[in-house]
């Protein structure tokens, strides 16, 4: 079972950028996909980016496409979200998530929480105007 953190979470102006992280423990990290996800006050959680096991694959929500950028690095067992250009509707907690496979857009759309293989606890992600 691998067990996620989250961290890198802060407040942040308007135009400006933030670094998550998420640190995987457990010895299959790199067998995983991974995907981040976001819940904004009084909304549900929508997903926000996935990567596939080897990194070679990504794919964003269209609200994040071209200023968030997903990554991995597997020998820290760590997951990355680089989040640029942060608008004040981008403020949410902020979870990683450890993915049974890599979703097809289709997919995504019936996505449930529980579908997941494991989620971090989240980090808030706040952005002023």
């Amino acid at each position: 079972q691998v067990q996620l953190v989250e961290s890198g979470g802060g407040l942040v102006q308007a135009g400006g950028s933030l670094r998550l992280s998420c640190a995987a423990s457990g010895y299959t990290f790199s067998s995983y996909a991974m995907g981040w996800f976001r819940q904004a006050p009084g909304k549900e959680r929508e997903f926000v980016a996935q990567i596939s096991w080897s990194g070679a694959n990504t794919y964003y929500a269209d609200s994040v496409k071209g200023r968030f950028t997903i990554s991995r690095d597997n020998a820290k067992k760590t997951m990355y979200l680089q989040m640029n250009s942060l608008k004040p509707e981008d403020t949410a907690v902020y979870y990683c998530a450890a993915l049974a496979k890599f979703y097809s857009d289709y997919d995504l759309r019936s996505f449930r929480s529980t579908d997941a293989v494991s989620w971090g606890q989240g980090t808030q992600a706040t952005v002023s105007s």
